[in-house]
């Protein structure tokens, strides 16, 4: 078995298929969450013994430190689609971001891998987007050599993209459109984690920004349909003027502050639909990684039957995947 990689953010969405990978390849891994009683499964993606679940909190640079004993490489997966509570951008995606790297550096871990998202920018109007270009500044400030992981839209069984829209369309008797003209290019979340499970001891990867997108570019109106065709729903689509979008987005971020559910939609996300999410800046991605893109509609039709009448028996609608 090879060395010890500690992992923080590792039972979230992405962080799940990371383990499972860093766990095949061979690593023991160190899984550092905030509330360990709430991943003990994650222990059941690798052999006995090899997974350890750890009590850590990246605002406290002391239990960042204590997860890192003994790691020679370490990937920081920590981030939030919304705030809500002490969940903030600023705390997580910038001053986490350094307590991690600057933790790795001080414990003399060999490899850094931080995962930031395609679309960060200094200058972006989106919170989300801005903290996310400040955090990989301060992590390349702390350690110079880490990787930084930037995907696009990342989609999969439990993703909070495709599972969230086709929600809506199965509940609304219309389809809301934000950002029609948006592009989009999704990637499949065992293929972020791939890339990732490479990074961690490839010394190619060094000092590296990969932007990761899935081999399709699509509108957002070409996803709303997808989704409507996959599940079968002939509702029609229709498109929002940004100031109603603005407003939704608005309630959206009450709703977030207030009740503990996945809001439909927030203003920052509103402000993220306005830019092009699509990896064409010439950094290397999945190809350079050596990985082959998965197709959205390889995958898709795998997990969106559950939101067409009657479910897994529902005869696949005409036109679907």
């Amino acid at each position: 078995m090879q060395g010890l990689v500690t992992v923080f953010g590792g039972s979230g969405f992405v962080g799940r298929q990371v383990v499972r990978a860093l766990a095949k390849a061979g690593y023991r891994v160190r899984v550092a969450v905030r509330q360990p009683n709430l991943a003990y499964r994650m222990r059941m993606l690798g052999d006995v013994g090899q997974i350890e679940v750890f009590q850590a909190n990246v605002r406290n640079p002391a239990s960042v430190a204590r997860a890192l004993n003994g790691a020679e490489a370490c990937v920081n997966l920590v981030g939030v689609l919304w705030e809500s509570g002490r969940q903030k951008f600023q705390s997580l995606h910038v001053m986490a971001a350094k307590t991690v790297a600057e933790a790795a550096a001080k414990a003399g871990v060999k490899h850094l891998v931080h995962v930031s998202a395609l679309g960060a920018n200094a200058d972006s109007t989106s919170k989300y987007f801005r903290t996310k270009a400040e955090g990989e500044a301060a992590v390349r400030e702390a350690f110079p050599g880490a990787t930084i992981v930037r995907p696009s839209l990342v989609f999969g069984v439990d993703d909070k993209f495709f599972n969230k829209f086709a929600q809506i369309a199965a509940l609304s008797p219309v389809v809301p459109l934000v950002g029609g003209d948006t592009r989009v290019q999704p990637v499949f979340v065992t293929d972020v984690a791939a890339v990732i499970a490479k990074a961690v001891t490839s010394p190619a990867a060094v000092g590296v920004t990969y932007e990761l997108g899935g081999p399709t570019v699509y509108t957002m109106r070409e996803i709303q349909q997808l989704i409507l065709t996959e599940t079968g729903r002939a509702k029609p689509l229709v498109a929002l003027p940004w100031p109603i979008a603005s407003l939704l987005g608005s309630l959206g971020d009450i709703q977030g502050s207030i009740i503990p559910w996945t809001p439909p939609v927030t203003s920052d996300q509103v402000e993220m639909l306005k830019t092009d999410n699509v990896a064409e800046h010439g950094l290397p991605g999945l190809a350079e990684a050596g990985v082959i893109g998965t197709a959205v509609e390889a995958v898709v039709p795998t997990y969106l039957y559950r939101y067409r009448k009657g479910g897994q028996y529902a005869e696949t609608p005409a036109g679907a995947f």
